[in-house]
């Protein structure tokens, strides 16, 4: 008689993170959206982790999702998302500069279900605001990272205008960077 064997299968369900770089008055961009202000020296705060232990998580990231602007801007800053796979969503004719991107425009929920699902399980939508605010609407973000920078701009481009509802969220860890960058990790 053969003994019967129980193998357990852990499937690893999709994530979906939005993940943002604030000041602390809570904006994203200057008004004229620029963000040379996330140029911030290391070693700022002497009790905080480097940022460098964040390397692994970033690694774990198998798909970035970004709007046409912050495509644009990636590429201007010499494009910060490496061999990662990259979805820009638009309906506007834009180079194709990298040959991980891809682009999409349409419906959020079909990308996500139709595209996205099937392919990719940790997906980080990086920007820009008006495409995240479409994201949280539709309730297709799982998880928020939001990372306060220490600086005040005082004007510029709001990540959480007024089109995004109400919505409670559960914090599930605070990470302090030598930077001065405090990220704040919430869950639904």
């Amino acid at each position: 008689m053969r003994a019967a064997c129980c193998l357990k299968i852990e499937i690893k369900e999709q994530m979906i993170t939005l993940h943002m770089v604030s000041s602390l008055d809570g904006f994203i961009a200057r008004k004229d959206n620029t963000v040379s202000w996330l140029d911030i020296p290391a070693n700022s705060y002497q009790h905080g982790v480097p940022e460098e232990s964040a390397a692994e998580l970033v690694q774990s990231i198998d798909c970035y999702v970004l709007g046409s602007r912050t495509y644009e801007h990636a590429l201007q800053l010499g494009w910060p998302y490496g061999d990662t796979a990259t979805l820009v969503l638009t309906n506007r004719q834009l180079p194709h500069a990298m040959p991980n991107v891809e682009f999409h425009s349409g419906d959020l929920k079909r990308l996500v279900d139709d595209i996205l699902a099937p392919r990719f399980r940790n997906i980080w939508l990086v920007g820009g605001a008006m495409l995240c605010q479409s994201f949280l609407s539709l309730g297709l973000v799982d998880e928020i990272r939001l990372s306060i920078a220490p600086i005040l701009l005082g004007g510029g481009l709001r990540l959480f205008a007024n089109s995004v509802t109400e919505t409670k969220w559960r914090l599930k860890d605070v990470i302090a960077y030598d930077t001065g960058i405090v990220e704040l990790l919430y869950g639904r």
